[in-house]
Parts: structure tokens; sequence; C-alpha cells
């Protein structure tokens, strides 16, 4: 994984904050290894690393397990270009420990809060986190300032925030909950494909809890 972000913020982060277009990366959309591929879905295992995505992977299995036609097949499909914000383990724990009021401390706890919700929610959330025809790099997304990124939920859309930390922060329609942030550390994973993620610290939600 490389750290675009902060490689950008060095060199300039004052003068692209104002910026508003936001293009594909040509560059980055040559090989077609999936995200399935890279984080690892139909392996996951709830473990104590909080700063990966296992329950992301997990939560992708269930919904293909029990709708096989699910758009988020498309996950594993290299060759369909999009881009993935991936919420870590920890910020499905923090998501579940909203959702019951009680403080969640492990995966499973997390998931089993998550999958509570049932298939059809979770597949919607799990889409919403996609942003689907576009290979979108950091460096793409510190351009992004202002705009709304159309989603793989129809009609739901992703705002995007830059500040000059710098941060991306991203809007979605769970206003009682933080907005989540793109994790500088976590950037451009599976970067030279058509299909790119970037971590970040919450779970998106295309509606209010």
């Amino acid at each position: 994984m490389r750290t675009s972000i902060m490689r950008a913020a060095i060199v300039g982060a004052a003068a692209l904050i104002g910026a508003t277009a936001l293009a594909p990366a040509a560059s980055a959309a040559e090989g077609e290894t999936s995200l399935a591929t890279v984080l690892k879905v139909g392996q996951s295992a709830l473990d104590r690393d909080y700063a990966d995505f296992d329950i992301l992977t997990k939560a992708a299995e269930t919904v293909l397990a029990a709708k096989p036609k699910s758009s988020v097949a498309l996950l594993a499909d290299g060759k369909t270009a999009l881009t993935v914000f991936a919420p870590t383990d920890q910020a499905f724990m923090n998501l579940a420990s909203a959702l019951t009021g009680k403080k969640v401390t492990t995966e499973a706890g997390a998931f089993k809060a998550v999958a509570g919700l049932g298939v059809d929610t979770v597949e919607q959330v799990l889409l919403y986190h996609v942003v689907p025809g576009a290979t979108i790099l950091s460096q793409d997304a510190l351009k992004a300032n202002g705009k709304a990124l159309d989603t793989a939920v129809s009609g739901k859309t992703i705002k995007v925030k830059v500040t000059d930390k710098p941060a991306i922060i991203l809007g979605d329609y769970a206003p009682k909950l933080p907005n989540p942030k793109v994790i500088l550390s976590k950037v451009d994973i599976n970067e030279g494909n058509k299909q790119v993620a970037h971590g970040i610290n919450g779970v998106l939600l295309p509606f209010a809890p």
C-alpha cells in the first residue's frame, strides 16, 4: 500500500484543496486483480487485528451466500472498474457499539450485530461503499473537495470534504454518527488495477439508524 496522500500533501496540499475535478487515474486501471482477491473474500477469519478488513469480507461472504447474484459479486470481477471505501474491523466495532448502545469489543460481536440487520440491509450498506466505473486513487480524492460520488446504491451519494491537514472526510446519511475519514496509511490498496480500495475509520450508511 502506498501513502500517496502524504506525498501529495508535502508537495502542496493547499493547492489541491481548491480543485473540484475528479477523474479516474487511467494509469492505475491496467491490471485485473480483483479486490475480492486482495481482501481475501472467502478466507476471512475474525481475530484480534482490528486494523484489517475481516468483518467487511465476512459480510460480503454472507451476502453472496444468501444472494449469489448480488452486485457485491462485482468485487470479484477484476475487469470491472470500481473504487471501494473499506471500513476496518474497528470501524464495524464502533458501529455495532452505536447500534446496540453497548461497547462491542470483539470482531465476532460486531459481526453479529451487523448481520442482525438482515441480509438485504447488509447488502445495501456494502454497496454504498462502492463507487462504480472509476479507479479513484488518493491523488484524485484530494481533488474531490465538495464532490458527491455516485455509489452502487441507486440515488445514494457520498459527499467528499478535503481539509488542509490533509484529511479526506466522507459524508453519508447518518447525521448522528461521526463522518468516516480515509486512513492515510491504508490508501491505494490494489493500485495498478481497475479495482482499488481505501481504508476508512467508520462505516458509511445510506440511511439514518
